[in-house]
């Protein structure tokens, strides 16, 4: 039995369990092939970019080489994170090296996020699929079993193709199930490797900038105060 005597044979519960199996199918090979093309990327780009800013001479010039080599935009969040502003506030509270542990971690946070994508889809239809496939089963099965009993004998006929149809629909169910179950697992560990090493690098970022302050970029609102207070305490210094 094909997939169009499923739809001219079949009743409105046989439909819609082909039409969900098929939807979750299609929707979770996307996610499959975006996310091997995402992760292949990124794994290249996080081990390139921290490369290329550890080989940089100041802060500013690393930021511009690792937005070269940083496509997927992972590093560079962490990078930008590292300027210390809303000061007056309560995220100025502390000193630098906790007002750095917050940034660095509020930014790995969205940049794992952003990596974790399409996860929970994978996860829901490699659980969902087989109970879906399953459900046209026993509706198969319930169905060659109101045939006979309308039929009154038992019949080959009358039994060959509602049977048909709910070995279909389980086979369909694991088929669509399979793939999605590898593909959580396969992107897990290359989502867990990536997050390793965001994290020491999240880690090594915070500890430079927290015991070597002068590498540590001033923001510009910050910098014109900055300047201003100089002035006025040289000109203090003069009328004095």
């Amino acid at each position: 039995m094909s997939l169009p005597d499923l739809f001219s044979q079949g009743d409105a519960v046989s439909r819609l369990v082909t039409v969900l199996l098929l939807s979750m199918s299609v929707a979770s090979w996307v996610v499959i092939l975006w996310k091997a093309w995402l992760l292949r990327r990124a794994t290249a780009d996080v081990r390139r970019s921290t490369a290329a800013f550890w080989q940089s001479p100041s802060l500013e010039q690393a930021r511009d080489t690792v937005g070269a080599f940083d496509r997927e935009t992972l590093v560079l969040p962490l990078i930008e994170a590292t300027q210390l502003n809303g000061a007056g506030s309560l995220a100025a509270a502390g000193n630098r090296s906790q007002q750095l542990t917050r940034l660095l971690r509020d930014a790995l946070h969205r940049v794992i996020d952003k990596l974790q994508f399409g996860q929970v889809l994978l996860a829901t239809v490699g659980s969902i699929a087989p109970f879906v496939g399953l459900l046209g089963t026993v509706w198969g099965i319930y169905h060659a079993l109101t045939g006979i009993a309308a039929a009154g004998q038992i019949s080959i006929d009358k039994v060959a193709g509602p049977v048909g149809e709910a070995l279909i629909m389980t086979a369909g169910g694991l088929a669509v199930a399979i793939p999605a179950v590898l593909g959580y697992n396969v992107f897990g560990r290359f989502i867990g490797r990536i997050e390793a090493d965001l994290e020491g690098f999240a880690r090594d970022l915070r500890e430079l900038l927290a015991h070597h302050p002068e590498a540590l970029p001033v923001p510009a609102a910050a910098s014109a105060p900055s300047r201003a207070a100089a002035a006025h305490e040289v000109a203090g210094v003069g009328a004095i």
